[in-house]
């Protein structure tokens, strides 16, 4: 494969918009187990977040509606994530979960509608259909979250009821779901969790794009 010339550089730079967001997205996965422990580690995880949000408002840019919905989502996020630390406030933290999800779930959106447009496969689809699987993995971690808020317990770990679970623990558990390969040791209690997981399959297969 022949390499870009110094014109044909900053064109790939500008139009590869979903490398950005895919990159972002696996940080978090790969940091979350190593952060997620101490204070200083949990406002690292937030500035990564912070990362995806701008990573995907530049990805939806291409849209001429998305944007607009997922600007409105986007500052309710960070800031009440913010304010929930400082207050040590977790009703605050709900709401930045509640919006998070709204965000994820337009970025998802415009994602699948861009990588199942009949167009010629590129780079930027591929990055943007990888990027789509793991925004879906993170969407349904943001609902679980919000799930065991409203119903602790919701989701047990060899039989006894997770009550204050680690980010890693609701990542682990989605993506299991989200892959089929089934519960692992985290199994849904609740009948709102077992929906969810239900909704998340059946989410994962619809959104296939190949």
């Amino acid at each position: 494969m022949p390499l870009e010339t110094p014109q044909e550089l900053p064109e790939s730079v500008f139009t590869l918009r979903c490398v950005y967001l895919f990159a972002a997205l696996l940080l978090l996965l790969i940091m979350v187990p190593f952060l997620e422990g101490t204070p200083r580690g949990r406002i690292a995880l937030n500035f990564i977040n912070i990362l995806i949000l701008i990573a995907a408002a530049v990805a939806v840019s291409r849209s001429a509606h998305l944007p607009h919905a997922s600007r409105g989502a986007r500052a309710p996020t960070v800031g009440f994530q913010i304010v929930s630390l400082v207050l040590a406030e977790p009703s605050l933290l709900v709401l930045s979960r509640a919006f998070g999800a709204a965000f994820y779930f337009a970025t998802v959106s415009y994602l699948l509608s861009y990588v199942l447009r009949r167009e010629v496969l590129t780079q930027d689809k591929l990055y943007g259909s990888a990027a789509a699987f793991l925004m879906l993995g993170i969407l349904w971690g943001y609902l679980y979250f919000i799930v065991l808020h409203f119903y602790p317990g919701a989701l047990g770990r060899k039989r006894k009821a997770i009550v204050d679970p680690l980010i890693s623990e609701i990542a682990y558990f989605s993506f299991t779901v989200l892959t089929s390969t089934g519960f692992g040791d985290i199994t849904p209690v609740h009948p709102v969790a077992r929906m969810l997981c239900v909704l998340e399959q059946v989410a994962a297969c619809c959104s296939s794009p190949y």
